[in-house]
């Protein structure tokens, strides 16, 4: 399951539905609008293996890392979200809902950073050729 955070702009959301990606958005269909950060994690728990995007880098936190739940923060600018999303969903390394499950992702122009339960250092990936 994906799960946007409010902050995405509704342009992007409605990119994310034409490529036929199906999410829930906080504020509508998970947590209500206005929830704080530290809020939001109770609330993904109760999802099944949710993965949440935001432009939020209050989200990049390793300690914030669960075995239930991936986090993903979107390191570009609001305009670069969708793409980026659809880039990361078919990034060999997070192509699956398991493959992000118990980690916390930085995405950013350059590839993606993963900081996974029990590591103590993060991982980076380049993007693959496209």
């Amino acid at each position: 399951m994906l799960v946007l955070d409010e902050n995405l702009p509704a342009g992007q959301r409605l990119s994310l539905r034409k490529w036929r990606f199906h999410f829930r958005t906080i504020g509508i269909e998970v947590a209500p609008f206005g929830t704080a950060d530290e809020n939001l994690l109770p609330a993904l728990r109760r999802l099944a293996q949710p993965t949440f995007f935001s432009l939020d880098r209050d989200f990049h936190r390793p300690t914030w890392a669960h075995s239930g739940y991936g986090l993903v923060w979107l390191d570009v600018t609001d305009e670069q979200a969708a793409r980026f999303i659809r880039r990361f969903l078919k990034h060999p390394q997070f192509d699956t809902q398991a493959k992000r499950m118990g980690t916390v992702v930085r995405v950013h122009k350059e590839g993606v950073q993963r900081w996974s339960i029990g590591r103590h250092t993060p991982e980076s990936f380049a993007w693959p050729d496209e």
